[in-house]
């Protein structure tokens, strides 16, 4: 028998830091602005709940135009190499636009005088900024899907979870990268907001290069199934995703489980990412700065576990039950940033929280998104993942106007950080509750991904 491609070692797992260096890239340019929200704040006249909207403008096409519904459907039925490229394209777009839109020159054109004349409040470079923001959303949130999607194929009957996760560290690191390399930028020119930016706007374009030739691997690994046999060159109308084949996912219990922890989850994370180097700013009265690199290390942690947690799920299973300590990790991380960190600010006491907080950033995705190719039908994967990644990005976009709001109103962080907690809590109720199912159902989730 030939060799295939993803049966080498080598060529899987050079596979997977291609994408995961397009993911890299993507989480460094997602969170760029968050350490520097008092900056922008300042150099642009917006206040916290702009900067609310301005987040949540990431994930508004996605939410309400449905976006990654159709990019799941553009994913079944185009592939991962199209969809890939697509959604680089489409960031590297949004990105360009996000940095024109904060740029000085901008503020002096006919342009950004018309966008300040109509809904006053949100300053023209906001409105720029969050369009670019929109449109780079899209093109993440499918990059993530497709990324899913070409790891379980490369992956499929070996390491995937440990794949997964190592996939998820890559790009958290972008995080950590971010958080040091951001103020650095902008203090070397000059407290420049644009800098940084355009700086993580460069590394989208080398991203799509790396998928670029990703997308060469692959293609040449299609070919050996095809002469394998294991994969036809053209499907039968069986195999060919259809429309109607969605309706395989919207009726699984365990479908409406895993998507609705995802976004419980997730709402606690991501939106608190935006908000935590501002936090820890004002709650310990350090510079931006000094906030930033604080919280940098909270995907440390998360980095180093989750490929062990990864290799813990091929070999001895558990999902389920990662599932629910990770909930109840950050529970209690989120209240004690409500209560504990405001009475005893320490830096200590706050990277302890910031750590273990990455600890559970590291439990729930190593075994979500492994659990999916387990409960539905491969060939419609990836209309699968971005349906869940719909439903999170409905609680991504509302959320953080939800906490701009309520940080202004009351001007502390600690009515946010119970709100994040209540997600936590939810969370853990339905991980509970999709323990109890796979039990009755014997989905495998508790079960090792490695086949014997």
């Amino acid at each position: 028998m030939q060799q295939k491609l993803n049966d080498s070692f080598i060529a899987r797992w050079t596979a997977l830091v291609l994408v995961a260096s397009m993911m890299f890239f993507a989480y460094m340019f997602v969170d760029v602005m968050s350490p520097l929200k008092s900056l922008i704040e300042s150099a642009r006249g917006w206040d916290s709940t702009t900067f609310g909207t301005y987040a949540a403008s990431e994930y508004f096409l996605n939410v309400f135009v449905f976006f990654l519904i159709f990019a799941g459907i553009i994913l079944d039925k185009m592939g991962i190499r199209f969809t890939g490229l697509l959604s680089a394209g489409l960031m590297v777009v949004g990105a360009s636009i996000k940095f024109v839109g904060i740029t000085d020159w901008f503020q002096t054109t006919a342009l950004c005088g018309w966008l300040d004349s109509w809904w006053t409040a949100f300053p023209g470079s906001a409105k720029m900024a969050s369009l670019g923001f929109m449109i780079f959303g899209c093109g993440a949130e499918m990059a993530g899907t497709t990324v899913s999607k070409a790891i379980a194929k490369w992956f499929q009957g070996k390491e995937m979870a440990l794949a997964m996760g190592l996939e998820m560290a890559i790009a958290r690191l972008g995080v950590f990268a971010v958080m040091w390399i951001a103020p650095m930028i902008s203090n070397l020119y000059d407290r420049s907001v644009v800098a940084p930016v355009a700086f993580c706007t460069a590394l989208l374009v080398i991203g799509m290069l790396s998928y670029t030739v990703f997308v060469c691997m692959d293609r040449r690994l299609d070919r050996q199934l095809i002469a394998a046999g294991e994969m036809k060159e053209e499907k039968s109308s069986d195999e060919e995703f259809q429309i109607r084949d969605l309706r395989q996912i919207f009726s699984s219990k365990m479908f409406w489980l895993v998507a609705l922890l995802c976004v419980l989850y997730y709402s606690a994370i991501f939106p608190f990412q935006r908000y935590a180097p501002n936090f820890l700013e004002v709650t310990l009265g350090i510079d931006a700065e000094a906030a930033a690199r604080l919280f940098s290390c909270f995907p440390v942690l998360a980095m180093v576990l989750t490929p062990f947690l990864g290799a813990l799920l091929d070999f001895r299973g558990k999902g389920a039950t990662m599932l629910m300590v990770g909930a109840l990790i950050m529970i209690a991380c989120h209240l004690s940033f409500a209560f504990v960190l405001p009475l005893f600010p320490s830096q200590w006491l706050a990277l302890l929280l910031v750590v273990t907080l990455g600890v559970s950033f590291s439990l729930v995705p190593a075994a979500l998104w492994p659990s999916v190719p387990k409960i539905i039908d491969e060939k419609v994967l990836g209309s699968a993942y971005c349906l869940i990644f719909w439903i999170q990005n409905i609680g991504l976009c509302l959320v953080p106007l939800l906490i701009g709001k309520v940080l202004d109103a009351t001007g502390s962080y600690t009515a946010p950080m119970v709100i994040f907690s209540s997600f936590g809590v939810l969370a853990f109720i339905f991980s509970f509750y999709l323990k109890i199912e796979d039990r009755k159902k014997g989905y495998g989730l508790e079960l090792p991904n490695i086949k014997k």
